[in-house]
């Protein structure tokens, strides 16, 4: 297997490890779900079609995949549970674990991720008609 055929199935195969890691991250604290989701429509843009149409026209998933891929925007409401779970997961590694090195370099790489993602604009609210 070589050439294109090879480059469809690494993509897919990124399609759906990404779709996995993102449907664990729904019930596990600490593993994110919309960078794993937004990852695996990103990647099944390449590989895979049917997940593509599958993952954009999901109830749960699908606004959130357009209004990214169309306008680079984030809920405030994700925002703030990225943020929440972002908190969470600092206190229960700086819990467990002793090495204040691993809790402070978690803590920069969480700030610089809050940082960026309280960065990007939100999406507009949506009309119920002309304005006047």
């Amino acid at each position: 297997m070589t050439g294109p055929r090879l480059s469809r199935l690494l993509w897919w195969l990124l399609a759906y490890t990404c779709l996995l890691l993102g449907l664990i991250g729904i019930v596990l604290p600490g593993l994110p779900t919309t960078v794993f989701i937004l990852l695996a429509a990103w990647a099944a843009t390449r590989g895979s079609p049917r997940l593509q149409a599958w993952l954009e026209r999901h109830p749960r998933f699908g606004p959130a995949i357009r209004n990214w891929r169309d306008h680079g925007t984030v809920p405030r409401s994700a925002k703030r549970l990225a943020t929440w779970m972002m908190v969470l997961s600092w206190l229960t590694t700086t819990a467990t674990t002793r090495d204040w090195r691993i809790s402070t370099g978690l803590l920069v790489i969480l700030v610089g991720v809050g940082t960026w993602l309280w960065r990007r604009p939100e999406p507009a609210p949506a009309s119920d008609g002309p304005s006047n």
